[in-house]
């Protein structure tokens, strides 16, 4: 019996593939990628983290998505399973945007969120 295609933990929107390599074409060092992970913090519970990547770690998952490379930190995925990542401009700001199934709520100024592992047999 042939294994279904194991999903991607996290996709990109073309809006945040674009911010991303703008960001990274413009930084002072040559980086790979982006790397996505999430930590205990805020009224939430939790937050995203997102930095730079010079390499990828041994564990990390990593995803190809609209020619930017994501490097997700191992204890991150069962969290950001089926996320999508945005990048949105509004009237006075910009910024990355998580749509994370997982998610389960958000504090009031949206610093950190509360999120449920994802199941292994989803």
């Amino acid at each position: 019996m042939a294994r279904r295609p194991r999903p991607k933990v996290v996709t990109l929107t073309d809006a945040a593939a674009t911010r991303m390599t703008e960001i990274m074409s413009a930084a002072d060092e040559a980086f790979i990628g982006v790397k996505i992970g999430v930590k205990n913090g805020g009224c939430a519970g939790m937050e995203y983290t997102m930095d730079y990547a010079i390499e990828a770690g041994p564990l990390d998952e990593v995803v190809e998505e609209n020619g930017v490379k994501v490097m997700i930190d191992p204890k991150a995925i069962l969290f950001l399973l089926g996320t999508e990542i945005d990048f949105v401009t509004e009237k006075l700001s910009q910024r990355f945007v998580f749509n994370n199934p997982n998610q389960t709520d958000a504090c009031g100024c949206g610093e950190s969120v509360t999120i449920v592992p994802a199941r292994e047999d989803a």
